[in-house]
């Protein structure tokens, strides 16, 4: 099932303010549908022509953005697996250095460069800014029961297992640096000692909950030195600890995994999983999600986490800013990539030009044919080497072509880090030379890096496999998408916005060709095209014929896409041609204070802030 749904597009005669539910199909993929960065008119930006993408994933400030023909949809599916410990990192280096989306895009790709070339219908359309503010998106996941999530309970569920709270003070900041350094074997040291001022039974009792709940893969035992009371703490297990939290510390009455909704500001999912395992001291591979959200946005989804608690979590929101965790539960099973519905969006388009007839028109559209179901841009990377060229050099199992492709210097604004270890290794090929100028070391970058650094440059194969499974599939989904729009682009340049002879449609989970006799018993919005794959069947008319083609410039063999590494064979999925959003709402507003949001988020329910007032009262379109 796939679903977009959509509330609320605000505009500013000022703002249009649309609110939409996207769900993706899931398949092998994660499918979700987002909306974002608009392209709508030829020529110009606005909203146009029903060529909205939805887009989840796009780092960087606004986008301008048109409604114009045709629509755009993407995703990413990133998950971090097996992260190698990094070197203390700082939120705030992460952030510096950011580049605009629109530097980083300059010497990047353009939108014909991945196939986004049609348009849905022929309409003016308007222009308007997306994302001027990052407050100015709003994302709620709908979960695979159609429930929308929404971040509106900060109690944590009473469990008389739980250690009291002085577990958080206790320990002093000298001795959870030191704990740390153990924990993470930045030393030499095999255990810390910490000296039981003022011992009694209970105050050694918090001090070993401390340390085991806030260091996991520690143990601890109580010894006595020269009449003194120490508790020792040691490693228990060696480095596999850290990934893997002790089993007997976990009553066995509660579920594994401890399921939160995650608000987050201008943050992807990616950056606050790394943010969240670096606090709560453990590695991102326990958390898991049902899809990865934007980074210039607000947004609101479900994750869980492996043996950690709610108390432990709720902590957090003491902790870090422009996070807030809540609806916490214990539940047997985590999220798996994909398990969600979709996606429910609320977005403002500022400064929007155009006749109120205009914008009517093109929302209309939007709302009664849909959009195109483009992959976006963020699907294929920022920079001037895009993701699809490593996909599909791994698909080709050219591996000094996809180190390559990761590590050479390119054009295009990127973090200064980043740019002087790329000319490092260009000027080297030493990889521990070209790591040493990252602070950043689990950007994908670092891994392979670390990766090479171990096990040399002639087995590249396994240094790349040291990047999370997930972050690797990534690129050979990348190529997928890449394939899939540009074969999109092409079905409906040949045949239109209708259902042809040969076309696909879903009758359950299995493709099946519409015949000559039942082609006025489907609409375009039936329509499936495959993403390339072995297990896969493709369209019984001409546009079979170009996928052959395509993959065959490629190098590559359409009816062979198993390759020597199993999690690189692509079995392939499918995915409808057109979406149209469910329940789309919008209404154009003026205001006179560009810093007032135009909307309440799921914190400011919380606290109670009434909604906003608008210069003028806010002006209904429908």
């Amino acid at each position: 099932m796939e679903m977009t749904e959509m509330t609320g597009v605000s505009l500013k005669r000022g703002a249009l303010v649309v609110e939409d539910n996207d769900s993706g199909v899931p398949a092998e993929e994660t499918k979700k549908q987002k909306l974002s960065e608009c392209s709508l008119t030829k020529g110009q930006v606005g909203l146009q022509n029903d060529f909205l993408s939805i887009s989840e994933d796009v780092p960087g400030p606004p986008d301008t953005v048109s409604t114009g023909k045709g629509g755009k949809n993407s995703e990413a599916a990133l998950e971090d697996e097996e992260e190698e410990e990094e070197d203390g990192l700082s939120e705030e280096y992460e952030e510096e250095e950011s580049e605009s989306f629109a530097d980083m895009m300059k010497h990047g790709l353009t939108e014909a460069d991945v196939g986004i070339t049609k348009f849905v219908s022929s309409h003016q359309g308007f222009s308007g800014i997306l994302k001027e503010r990052y407050s100015d998106f709003v994302v709620h996941e709908i979960g695979k029961d159609g429930r929308i999530s929404h971040l509106n309970d900060l109690s944590i569920p009473v469990d008389e297992e739980d250690p009291s709270e002085d577990i958080f003070t206790v320990l002093t900041a000298e001795e959870k640096q030191r704990l740390e350094e153990l924990q993470l074997f930045k030393n030499k040291e095999t255990s810390v000692a910490i000296e039981v001022i003022e011992d009694t039974k209970e105050k050694r009792t918090v001090i070993h909950q401390a340390i085991k709940s806030l260091f996991p893969g520690l143990e601890t035992k109580t010894e006595d030195r020269e009449g003194k009371k120490y508790i020792v703490a040691y490693h228990a297990a060696g480095k596999k600890a850290l990934a893997n939290p002790r089993k007997h510390s976990w009553p066995k009455s509660r579920g594994s995994y401890c399921h939160f909704v995650l608000y987050k500001e201008n943050k992807d999912t990616m950056d606050a999983i790394n943010v969240l395992s670096r606090y709560l001291r453990v590695k991102p591979n326990i958390f898991s999600y049902m899809g990865t959200k934007d980074k210039r946005a607000i947004t609101v989804q479900e994750i869980a986490v492996l043996k950690i608690t709610a108390q432990r979590l709720a902590h957090l929101n003491k902790c870090l800013m422009n996070f807030k965790l809540g609806n916490f539960s214990y539940q047997k099973n985590p999220l798996k990539l994909g398990e969600l519905q979709g996606n429910h969006f609320t977005v403002v388009l500022r400064n929007i030009t155009g006749t109120d007839d205009q914008v009517q028109q093109a929302m209309n559209s939007l709302k009664e044919i849909g959009f195109i179901n483009y992959y976006g841009m963020q699907r294929f990377g920022t920079t001037a080497v895009p993701t699809y060229q490593v996909g599909r050099a791994i698909l080709q199992n050219s591996w000094t072509e996809v180190m390559d492709l990761i590590l050479k210097p390119r054009s295009g604004a990127e973090k200064g880090y980043l740019v002087k270890c790329r000319e490092e290794w260009a000027k080297t090929k030493d990889p521990a030379a070209a790591l040493r100028k990252l602070p950043v070391k689990r950007c994908v970058e670092g891994q392979l890096l670390r990766g090479l650094s171990k096990y040399g440059m002639k087995n590249i194969v396994s240094a790349f496999g040291i990047i999370p499974r997930n972050n690797r599939l990534m690129y050979i989904h990348s190529y997928q998408s890449y394939v899939w729009n540009n074969m999109v682009s092409k079905r409906i340049e040949d045949y239109g916005l209708k259902p042809v002879s040969g076309d696909l449609v879903l009758k359950g989970a299995t493709a099946s060709y519409i015949e000559e006799d039942d082609v006025n018993n489907y609409s375009i919005h039936d329509v499936v095209m495959p993403l390339p794959g072995f297990d896969v069947i493709y369209p019984k008319h001409k546009i079979q014929e170009a996928y052959r083609e395509m993959l065959t410039a490629d190098n590559l063999d359409i009816d062979n896409m198993r390759h020597k590494i199993r999690d690189y064979s692509l079995s392939g999925a499918y995915r409808k041609i057109i979406i149209r959003p469910q329940n789309v709402s919008w209404e154009v507003v003026a205001y006179d204070d560009p810093k007032i949001p135009l909307f309440n988020t799921d914190v400011d329910n919380l606290e109670g802030k009434p909604p906003p007032v608008f210069a003028s009262g806010p002006l209904c379109i429908n």
